[in-house]
């Protein structure tokens, strides 16, 4: 493919590139990661079709365009039904100091006008630094196109000096959300462990660290302080499932 005299241009050389990507991930089997490659190289593909006159030329690219959407469509089709079969299974790697992952970044592929219903089980929204994760997670909840109307969080009782603090802090967040039209349940436990995030239309997250996976940053006013993209992470991994029913806590 790259020696087809498309790469003449930033938009063919592109196009060129990501596809070469696409096909050695679906050689890989890593057919999730392909299938982003395969739509963002159509796309490329479709703009190198716009700007070109020459009728051979886009009688060729016509016929690209047509192989890689077949291939496209096939990965989708037999990623919808691992969905459906409960077996979708994709892994994020964030490394040490990484930057890129804020709590939209991460999750706004997973969020659609379905979603009305969210779990959360980390037993680290305790400390003042956690509150403010839970709380920009639940705002992110409240911009995206979904319509939630009920968060379940289940997290661990802080035993210490900061146990006012954490009810205090979730108990505003709670009247907060309700002025939104949103019902937050929190319950408490002294063995959660696991960490994981569920919606209600099937998809499930389960991040190393839970949300508390961003760096301090260096100063109030570094980059980074308030837009997360930009705020370095500590290394993780993050694990994300399709399951056709959601469970209760």
């Amino acid at each position: 493919m790259a020696k087809s005299g498309m790469a003449q241009d930033p938009e063919s050389t592109a196009a060129v590139t990501v596809l070469k990507r696409a096909v050695e991930l679906d050689s890989e089997s890593r057919y999730p990661q392909a299938l982003v490659c395969y739509q963002e190289g159509i796309d490329l593909l479709l703009q190198v079709l716009k700007g070109t006159k020459d009728n051979t030329k886009r009688c060729n690219l016509r016929e690209r365009i047509s192989k890689y959407m077949d291939r496209a469509e096939n990965i989708k089709k037999y990623l919808d039904q691992e969905k459906e079969d409960g077996k979708y299974h994709k892994q994020i790697k964030i490394e040490e100091n990484a930057t890129g992952f804020s709590y939209e970044s991460l999750f706004r592929e997973y969020l659609n006008e379905t979603v009305t219903e969210v779990w959360i089980e980390d037993p680290y929204i305790r400390h003042t630094h956690q509150l403010y994760n839970f709380l920009r997670f639940c705002e992110m909840l409240i911009k995206r196109p979904c319509k939630v109307k009920t968060i379940h969080l289940l997290t661990s009782l802080d035993e210490g000096s900061e146990q006012v603090q954490q009810s205090r802090g979730l108990k505003e967040i709670e009247e907060s959300l309700r002025s939104h039209g949103v019902l937050l349940e929190v319950q408490y436990s002294s063995s959660i462990h696991d960490r994981e995030i569920r919606f209600n239309n099937g998809w499930m997250i389960k991040i190393g660290r839970g949300l508390d996976y961003f760096k301090k940053p260096q100063s109030r006013f570094s980059l980074g302080y308030c837009d997360f993209d930009l705020r370095p992470c500590h290394e993780t991994t993050v694990d994300i499932f399709h399951k056709k029913h959601t469970k209760n806590i």
